[in-house]
């Protein structure tokens, strides 16, 4: 339940302005760009890692999306130098989760 869908049941006679709705549907956009994000793989220190970068947008939005991904792969991770780097090798799923929010993405190496 959406916090839209909260106010509803508290004031059921309210009815929402257009900049109310603006700002509830600005909290959970992001920044789509026209040039894809970058999905990388390597290993460090012997452990795999997926990389992502490329995003032009805010580091605001783009720290939001990778803490975003993390808890949706339940994993560990790390936001430094524009970009969101994954412990593991998740880079099919990472790819679809980007893909499902709209953006491009292109995978790199292996």
């Amino acid at each position: 339940m959406d916090l839209k869908d909260q106010l509803k049941n508290l004031f059921p006679d309210h009815e929402a302005s257009e900049d109310e709705e603006k700002a509830i549907a600005k909290e959970n956009k992001l920044w789509l760009q026209d040039d894809p994000i970058l999905c990388k793989y390597e290993k460090r220190k012997g452990k795999p890692i997926t990389i992502l970068e490329g995003y032009t947008g805010a580091d605001s939005d783009f720290k939001k999306l990778a803490k975003e991904l993390k808890t949706t792969l339940g994993v560990g991770g790390s936001f430094k130098n524009d970009q969101i780097i994954i412990q593991g090798d998740y880079r099919s799923q990472i790819m679809e989760i980007l893909k499902e929010k709209g953006f491009n993405v292109k995978r790199v190496g292996g």
